[in-house]
C-alpha cells in the first residue's frame, strides 16, 4: 500500500509525517483491499487546518473524506473515523450482499405462498 503526504501552503516535519503515516496505516486493518492513500493537508487557515483523505481501493471507487479542527492532528483524527464508517460501511455491504444472494430467493418465494410469512 503506498502512502502520499503533502502539505498545502506549508510545510510539515519529518516527524508529523511519520505520525500521520502510522496512524493512516491503520485503516488497512479494516479493509485489505487498499492500494494507495493520499492525505493532503491544508495550512492556509493556521487556526482551522483541513485534512482531506482519499483512499484508493481495489475494484472500487475512491473513499474520500474532509474534516477541518483548530488542530491538525484533532482535524486528522475526526478524517480518519469518518472513513473507517465508510470502508467498515462498504465492507458490511459486499459481505451482506455475499452471505444473501442464495437466501433472499428462498425467501422471497415464501412470502406468496400460503403457509409461509
Amino acid at each position: 500500500m503506498q502512502i502520499n503526504i503533502s502539505a498545502r501552503h506549508g510545510h510539515l516535519a519529518d516527524a508529523t509525517r511519520a505520525k500521520i503515516a502510522a496512524k493512516v496505516e491503520k485503516l488497512a486493518r479494516l479493509f485489505e483491499r487498499l492500494l494507495a492513500i493520499e492525505v493532503t493537508i491544508n495550512l492556509e487557515h493556521e487556526q482551522n487546518p483541513s485534512v482531506d483523505i482519499r483512499v484508493s481501493a481495489e475494484h472500487k471507487h475512491d473513499f474520500v473524506a474532509t474534516e477541518q479542527s483548530t488542530s491538525m492532528m484533532a482535524a486528522l483524527d475526526g478524517v480518519i473515523h469518518k472513513l473507517e464508517q465508510q470502508l467498515r460501511k462498504y465492507k458490511e455491504k459486499v459481505q451482506d450482499h455475499h452471505r444473501t444472494t442464495g437466501s433472499r430467493h428462498e425467501a422471497t418465494s415464501l412470502e406468496g405462498e400460503p403457509g409461509g410469512e
